[in-house]
């Protein structure tokens, strides 16, 4: 059997039709920002793009187009008004290296955040945990912060696109977990005043020339849907069905989960050691966050959770391409490694 990719989390393959969005982009080589002829042009691009991006994923606000989510995120809380007063402590790494002494949101077993009251500020809670894929009740978090006169920072990087966006004021997308091209994402604003503007593109909010051929890529991956994660959910669930019965667990098994990842424990087998039995196998699977599944360190977010196995979890997530007899397969390697 070819090798088998598990790892849709860390990213995702590239769809057809971001790939041909991306060369009629490069067909339109100039600057979006000159202003002669063949700048309007690409202009004329890029704002379609971002008028598609809104769209598609059902925002009124503002797009501001950056390298990605971890951008995105850098943006959102060193460029608001507001200053930075909270965050999960299940945060990705990017959200995590900017939050200084910000307190840390207090969070129940599954991760997901219980208290955020009283936060008049900047508050950053992410949608779906990339780690165990277990979903925060971000609009009731989100009532709880605005009743407080607070703004709402989402990391939706693993959502967007799969999830309709929650009720926040600041959103950080990435194309690559959609099956859009690495390189392209986007910080969304519900209002311009909430950004202290750095001049230079996109509005003056970040500086650098436009990335049209992934601005249009972006779009034309958000909108080839999401139908296949009907089809996710039933792979998950054969999943998490198969791990238990060959004496394994499910991380977080009770608490509202996307149906593309989640996070397994092997009693008895360390996380670095059936990576490589995996790999050996031809399966690609994770310990984590793909940013810090190299480290030796036990996953913040499982030790936050007070998971008491943190160093026997790996993490598997699905894409579109995966097929049942890919899970079957997947499974039975389980059960070799397990032993």
């Amino acid at each position: 059997m070819p090798p088998i990719y598990l790892d849709h989390a860390a990213t995702t393959p590239l769809l057809p039709a971001a790939r041909e969005a991306m060369l009629e982009g490069f067909a339109l080589w100039a600057n979006p920002s000159s202003p002669h002829k063949a700048g309007r042009a690409a202009r004329a691009a890029l704002e379609d793009s971002r008028a598609r991006v809104k769209a598609a994923l059902g925002w009124t606000g503002e797009v501001i187009f950056t390298s990605g989510a971890s951008e995105a995120l850098a943006l959102a809380i060193t460029r608001c008004q507001a200053p930075l007063v909270a965050v999960s402590p299940v945060e990705h790494e990017a959200v995590l290296r900017w939050a200084g002494d910000a307190a840390r949101l207090p969070v129940d077993a599954a991760g997901q955040v219980r208290a955020a009251s009283a936060l008049n500020g900047l508050v950053a809670v992410q949608h779906v945990n990339n780690e165990t894929g277990v979903i925060q009740p971000l609009d009731e978090i989100a009532a709880t912060i605005h009743a407080a006169g607070g703004l709402l920072l989402a990391d939706c990087a693993q959502s967007a696109g799969k999830q309709a966006l929650p009720s926040a004021d600041l959103v950080a997308v990435s194309a690559h977990k959609f099956g859009g091209p690495i390189g392209i994402g986007a910080l969304l604003v519900r209002d311009w005043a909430f950004l202290q503007p750095t001049g230079g593109q996109e509005r003056g909010y970040r500086g650098g020339t436009e990335n049209l051929p992934g601005a249009m890529a972006m779009a034309a991956a958000l909108e080839a849907g999401n139908d296949w994660l009907e089809q996710a959910a039933q792979l998950r669930q054969r999943l998490d069905e198969g791990i238990l019965a060959a004496g394994g667990e499910v991380v977080a098994a009770d608490a509202p989960r996307l149906a593309t990842i989640t996070g397994y424990r092997m009693p008895g087998r360390s996380a670095n050691a059936q990576l490589i039995r995996f790999d050996g196998l031809g399966m690609a699977v994770s310990a984590g966050s793909a940013c810090s599944s190299g480290s030796l360190k036990a996953s913040p977010v499982l030790t936050a959770m007070g998971y008491p196995h943190a160093g026997e979890v790996i993490r598997v997530s699905i894409g579109r391409e995966i097929t049942q007899a890919e899970i079957d397969a997947f499974l039975a390697a389980w059960r070799e490694i397990r032993g």
